[in-house]
């Protein structure tokens, strides 16, 4: 049903109709509740080819888009849909803790695709994700790539990199409070060997004044047990935010 409505919501609008025809990128339309907020800044963590980017562009129109991909394939893609739209930037690596480069496990469909090793819960729940080779990427810091006079409120950090949402957010640190929402795929159940599940990321962000004001995109395993969701923090307290 998700991805039905995502497709009428699609193809009713011509510059996401493009990237569906032209590049076979379905843009993230389930995020428009939240990119409608009016953000002038969107950073997009795991961007993938440009999924949500495309939402953003699209719903938080007057937004500087700054987008995070490792991994060679989905980045290429990524270009060809954006290289004449001067409000997007993409960096080909993945944010965390340390710089320096580490293996990345490659799904079968690549966007499930993670630093963390693929679980069999995962490849359970979600087939065609099971793991088929890995590959070396890039991993830095978000303060490498990107200063706080770039950071204009109310910003928006996405973060959608398959179990490694706290290791990411540790590598936004430097620059967390400049944002006024974090927006993250947080999940249940461990889809990923060793990840964070949910209510550890909810800890962490707490501890740095983000408080949970929106839950988006449920979903359920055939039981009914709750899977994974996007979670969306809000900091009251960055400087220039709306409440």
């Amino acid at each position: 049903m998700i991805r039905m409505d995502k497709l009428a919501q699609v193809i009713c609008l011509a510059r996401l109709r493009k990237a569906l025809l032209a590049h076979r990128v379905l843009a993230g339309a389930e995020h428009r509740p939240v990119l409608a907020m009016d953000f002038q800044t969107v950073v997009d963590l795991g961007a993938n080819r440009g999924q949500f980017a495309l939402a953003a562009r699209q719903w938080a129109p007057r937004a500087r888009v700054i987008s995070f991909e490792p991994l060679a394939g989905p980045a290429a893609v990524f270009n060809k849909i954006f290289m004449k739209d001067h409000l997007v930037a993409l960096h080909q690596v993945a944010i965390g803790p340390d710089a320096g480069w580490t293996p990345i496990h490659i799904a079968a469909a690549d966007d499930s695709s993670s630093i963390l090793p693929i679980s069999t819960l995962q490849q359970c729940l979600f087939p065609s994700t099971g793991e088929v080779r890995t590959e070396t990427v890039r991993v830095g810091r978000l303060a490498e790539f990107l200063s706080p006079g770039e950071i204009i409120l109310p910003a928006l950090l996405k973060l959608d990199v398959q179990g490694y949402e706290l290791q990411a957010l540790a590598g936004c640190e430097d620059l967390l409070k400049h944002f006024s929402h974090v927006y993250a795929e947080c999940s249940f159940v461990e889809l990923y060997s060793g990840q964070a599940l949910a209510e550890e990321i909810i800890g962490w962000l707490a501890k740095r004044k983000f408080r949970l004001s929106g839950v988006y995109n449920a979903s359920y395993d055939k039981k009914g047990n709750a899977v994974q969701c996007d979670f969306l923090f809000t900091n009251h307290k960055a400087i220039g935010c709306r409440p």
